[in-house]
């Protein structure tokens, strides 16, 4: 596969890549460079980090990298790093937070591990899961089953830490994105390049820690890319980039990535389903989230609701089936027993239009200025930054 090259309009449509150049290459390849037995180094790590024995990958919520150059002018360490050091990869679909967390820290699409957005129906029930406020059910090992790339790699006797806030310690998402490593809480940019930092020197042999900050993608949603908060966010970002450059040991790398990017969307852009009776006829539960719909219907009603969705959303959405959608290869190949957690019918959003929920969803999900989970250049386009010590 050739080296990916995102397109000069950020809102063209781009598939994701899960053999290459992709988020889920990114700790499969850090365990090949560490020298875990059979671990695969698509991203051609290798080479610059010949004699790496530690590595950090921090994963940045919501830095996509058409972001990077709106936050130039307030993070120079970022956009320094990105001109000299960085490329642009591929995250998985949807492009949203667990999916993304789960691909990154499984090496394997979001097919195979289960997690198929944010929020998702549990298969024979009418209960609604948000992999953001899971707990310990459904069980996290049955529901994302696949062994994460921690595990395989403290079974090849490398030592693993996760770092991220505190509040995530033991939840069901970091149990299935990162069971494994040894679990620090961080609850601010201090703490986490604090404990950053110790995790790596901490250890005699080859180590790799997985971290974590959310500021940037928070702000983005809130108030919007280029806002005021937003800048702050990634100002303070990249104090952080610097002072973990600074302090990385001889032989130890950086990794910097995210889980997807992030675009505003108008308010005139905005379908209500629960204000349009059109939209909500013979569908029982609409899950996922504002730019990547899956709808739930009632029985015989598929045909209708396509045409209802299709004839009402026009040329701002895809409506497929879900077995058109899973024929896209947008989630890789897709487990049997995960196939009920997509809708019948799925929606995806495009150019800058969301389908939002005003009443059956938190009233905050509608009033959102960024969004992302859809298959545009600035949502599916994320940095990999390759910094060494």
């Amino acid at each position: 596969m050739s080296r990916y090259v995102p397109p000069a309009d950020p809102l063209t449509p781009v598939a994701p890549r899960y053999a290459g150049d992709g988020l889920v290459d990114v700790l499969p390849s850090a365990l090949a460079v560490l020298g875990v037995p059979g671990a695969v180094d698509r991203l051609g790590l290798a080479p610059r980090l010949a004699g790496v024995r530690r590595i950090a990958v921090l994963l940045v919520d919501g830095l996509g990298w058409y972001q990077i150059p709106v936050a130039a002018p307030h993070a120079p360490t970022l956009a320094g790093l990105a001109a000299t050091a960085g490329r642009p990869i591929v995250t998985g679909f949807p492009s949203t937070t667990p999916t993304s967390l789960v691909t990154l820290g499984t090496g394997v699409a979001p097919g195979e591990h289960g997690v198929l957005g944010f929020r998702v129906r549990v298969p024979g029930s009418d209960r609604v899961l948000s992999h953001i406020e899971w707990g310990d059910d459904p069980d996290p090992a049955r529901w994302q089953p696949v062994p994460t790339q921690l595990q395989r790699a403290r079974a090849a006797g490398v030592t693993t830490t996760v770092v991220s806030r505190p509040e995530h310690g033991g939840s069901g998402l970091t149990l299935a994105a990162n069971r494994g490593g040894d679990f620090r809480g961080a609850a601010d940019l201090d703490a986490l390049a604090v404990e950053l930092l110790t995790a790596l020197a901490a250890g005699t042999g080859p180590t790799l820690v997985s971290g974590y900050h959310p500021d940037v993608d928070r702000w983005g949603h809130v108030t919007g890319v280029d806002s005021p908060h937003w800048r702050v966010a990634v100002a303070e970002l990249d104090a952080l980039l610097a002072r973990l450059v600074d302090g990385l040991p001889a032989d130890a790398a950086l990794l910097v990535t995210a889980d997807h990017g992030q675009l505003n969307i108008p308010v005139e852009h905005r379908f209500d389903v629960d204000a349009d009776p059109l939209l909500r006829a013979g569908v029982r539960l609409v899950t996922g989230e504002p730019r990547v719909r899956y709808l739930h219907v009632e029985p015989g009603a598929e045909h209708d609701v396509l045409a209802a969705w299709s004839a009402t959303l026009g040329a701002a959405a895809r409506v497929l089936t879900r077995d058109e959608a899973v024929a896209t290869g947008w989630f890789g190949p897709v487990a049997p027993e995960h196939l009920a957690r997509l809708g019948d019918v799925v929606v995806i959003c495009r150019d800058t239009h969301a389908v939002v929920a005003t009443r059956s969803e938190p009233p905050m999900a509608s009033r959102l200025v960024g969004y992302h989970g859809a298959d545009t250049a600035v949502e599916m386009t994320v940095p990999l930054l390759v910094v060494r010590g």
